[in-house]
């Protein structure tokens, strides 16, 4: 990668990304076409690959990119003396609609480079997916889980919250139709009926209006 790429405008910058993030995130690294992102960014293919010695460059260069801003987001919002499971899972969806007013497609990227199965890609994406897990890990390292009632088993909880939210991100980025903040309303009233359901005592003092 070329350091002159971090002087351009910041803008431009911006643009560059949100395109690469975008194609690659609905292509896979493979059908990803370097032509559809420099259509997509507004630029030349030559300034393209003057910035990015080629396509693979790039690629790295976005899942870099992006893990370290989830890392940074997480970082940064995440209440560090949160114990309560389903505020800490409000706050990373917080985290998530947060980035997607910047990137809209990043997540999406993110959720992606698990089930890159392109091995140019996989060679690229390396540690990545360790390091995507450790993030939500270590937030999830926080919970006092004694309130779950006992039948219930935390990773299933964690894998279904998991696949809520992607299909939840995805629809919404489909449809464009929703602010962050109706976003995260939304989301909110799905959390507050699996915690009804799994947490001790957790239907009493709540309002089944609020959750409709």
């Amino acid at each position: 990668m070329n350091d002159k790429f971090f002087d351009i405008k910041t803008d431009k910058q911006e643009r560059i990304l949100n395109a690469a993030i975008k194609v690659f995130a609905l292509n896979g690294y493979k059908k990803a076409s370097t032509d559809v992102i420099v259509k997509e960014a507004s630029i030349s293919k030559g300034l393209l690959f003057h910035y990015f010695t080629n396509k693979i460059t790039l690629y790295q260069y976005i899942i870099d990119y992006s893990v370290r801003f989830m890392s940074f987001e997480m970082t940064n919002t995440v209440d560090k003396h949160e114990k309560d499971f389903f505020e800490l899972v409000n706050q990373m969806e917080v985290v998530k609609i947060k980035i997607m007013k910047n990137y809209p497609y990043m997540i999406q990227f993110l959720n992606g480079l698990k089930y890159e199965f392109d091995e140019e890609a996989k060679s690229v994406i390396g540690d990545n997916i360790n390091a995507l897990d450790n993030i939500y890990g270590n937030v999830y390292k926080q919970s006092d889980n004694t309130k779950f009632q006992d039948y219930v088993v935390i990773s299933k909880v964690i894998n279904m919250i998991k696949w809520m939210s992607d299909g939840f991100m995805r629809e919404s980025i489909l449809n464009n139709d929703m602010s962050s903040e109706e976003l995260s309303e939304e989301f909110g009233k799905y959390l507050k009926m699996i915690k009804a359901h799994f947490y001790r005592g957790g239907m009493l003092g709540v309002d089944v209006e609020e959750l409709k």
